[in-house]
């Protein structure tokens, strides 16, 4: 398993993230191409790659340059732009978990519905680059697991739309609740809203390093100069080992005999967008013999409140229960093989010396309708190319 773990000594943000992520080996290249998939004109902004040294440290400084003026964008027009987009299915599901916890976050701040949250800064072109340049790259990567360092938080004052606002930012705070932060009086923005949203949206645990077999490094360079430390987030990428593979997690569950099919949907898209790791419906028999559905919900512990709030304000129910699991998991890894119908993902997940491999779905139903194939004959064709590269 494939684990990225952020060491945020100096802090974190969206640009520090993205140049870490291309110091790990994201081509440049690929990732400018990612973002144009998404439907802003690219004369709106420009991205900027520069090699850099903070405090002696090597590092890869990644900048958008923009246009002054910036629209206030929507929480949900910025997910229409990632959804309309032509970013991986994985790639878009990081994004729009990540900007669901900063909408969440602005949402309670400002006392609004998240609908009806307008971002200024991070609706701005250079975060909304920061945060889908940031997805794109873990997805290349095919990061599996995140975990980070406790969060240093900086002291005094930033600017914003709204006025001035002391550190951390309001918003940058409510997305760190229940993470571990050290509170040191020291000067600056130490960790931005974005860098917050990355940390609280992706990584499952935090603390010391994790064992594991380290693989390679990143840097990636802030802009502005500490003077007690290099402003720089470091990435470690490595594979996770076999003992740790397990960890504790939460199931949430509810019992509903009123809601409909499409109400259902909607409250499984809002949890999976919310950090959920997984979401089941089973069909069962409530009192008076009424036909209902049992809700299953697994999250991190970390998420059980916030989840559990979830489910009471976008269902039916009137109560949750929720109990604490350990979850063991199978070593996975993804990579993309170049059939004769056009490149396919695969899932590959190993036990014990044997492995286990699956197409992506969402790509061979891709295929099968940018060609007018049938589903089953586009698995059929690729399914025996895989096979044969499995045996070589």
């Amino acid at each position: 398993m494939k684990l990225l773990y952020f060491d945020c000594f100096a802090g974190i943000a969206g640009d520090m993230t993205v140049g870490a992520l291309l110091d790990l080996g994201v081509p440049f290249d690929y990732l400018q191409a990612e973002l144009a998939k998404l439907p802003l004109s690219r004369l709106s902004y420009r991205l900027g790659l520069e090699r850099v040294t903070r405090k002696g440290l090597a590092a890869t400084l990644f900048t958008v340059h923009q246009e002054e003026h910036q629209p206030h964008r929507r929480y949900t027009t910025i997910a229409g732009m990632i959804e309309e987009s032509g970013i991986t299915p994985r790639a878009k599901d990081f994004a729009r978990r990540i900007f669901f916890r900063l909408a969440e976050a602005e949402a309670k701040v400002h006392g609004v519905e998240i609908g009806s949250v307008h971002f200024h800064e991070v609706g701005a072109v250079d975060s909304i680059m920061d945060i889908v340049g940031a997805a794109v790259c873990v997805d290349f990567l095919g990061v599996d697991a995140f975990h980070a360092s406790p969060l240093p938080l900086g002291s005094g004052w930033v600017e914003t739309q709204h006025g001035r606002m002391p550190l951390p930012a309001p918003a940058t705070a409510e997305l760190l609740k229940g993470v571990p932060v050290q509170g040191e009086a020291v000067p600056g923005e130490r960790v931005t809203p974005t860098g917050a949203a990355i940390v609280a949206a992706l990584c499952t645990a935090f603390g010391p390093l994790p064992p594991m077999r380290l693989a390679a490094m990143g840097y990636g360079a802030g802009t502005k100069e500490f003077g007690d430390v290099a402003n720089v987030l470091r990435l470690m990428l490595g594979e996770r080992d076999e003992e740790a593979a397990g960890d504790d997690a939460t199931v949430i569950e509810t019992n509903i005999d009123d809601m409909t099919p499409e109400a259902l949907g909607f409250l499984m898209e809002r949890l999976f967008a919310a950090g959920a790791l997984d979401v089941a419906f089973a069909s069962l028999y409530m009192k008076k013999n009424r036909p209902g559905t049992l809700v299953s919900v697994i999250c991190l512990p970390a998420d059980r409140d916030r989840l559990c709030r979830l489910i009471l304000t976008e269902s039916t129910a009137i109560g949750v229960r929720s109990y604490p699991v350990r979850r063991m998991t199978l070593e996975r890894e993804q990579h993309e093989l170049a059939s004769s119908l056009g490149p396919v993902r695969v899932k590959t997940v190993r036990m014990e010396g044997s492995e286990r491999s699956s197409l992506e779905f969402d790509d061979c139903r891709r295929i099968a309708m940018e060609r007018q194939l049938s589903l089953h004959e586009v698995v059929r064709i690729i399914g025996r190319e895989l096979e044969t590269e499995v045996k070589r």
